[in-house]
């Protein structure tokens, strides 16, 4: 046996790990729609409640700084990701099955109370 070629056990590990990617991929990601729409919903309600004060549209650098906060937003998701696997790698899956939406409410409710004091203070400033 040569050197590249992977024991039967990391063959099996490999093929055990590429399925728990898969499976996490084919969960949280249809579940993205809904953490987006949430804190999209906390953005528009602000900017709603505040549109007596506000009244312009907002500046390049201001969307600019909506796009990035969007983009962090995401990344910050993806943090679902490694407790995912985490939690599948050790054994407990029957209980993640149960308790995911657990964790998809709770960040979710998480990034909507960061968002609603970025977006404060953002339309302040204006």
């Amino acid at each position: 046996m040569s050197a590249e070629s992977p024991t039967p056990t990391e063959a099996g590990s490999t093929g055990r790990a590429t399925g728990y990617v898969a499976e996490a991929l084919r969960y949280w990601e249809p579940r993205r729609l809904f953490y987006n729409g949430v804190l999209l919903a906390v953005v528009v309600a602000h900017i709603v409640a505040k549109w007596q004060d506000v009244q312009k549209l907002p500046t390049f650098d201001e969307f600019l700084l909506l796009f990035l906060l969007a983009v962090l937003a995401n990344i910050c998701y993806c943090a679902v990701y490694a407790v995912d696997l985490f939690v599948r790698f050790s054994g407990l899956q029957t209980a993640w099955d149960k308790g995911r939406i657990v964790v998809l409410l709770v960040g979710t409710a998480f990034a909507a109370v960061i968002a609603h004091f970025l977006s404060s203070g953002i339309l302040s400033q204006q």
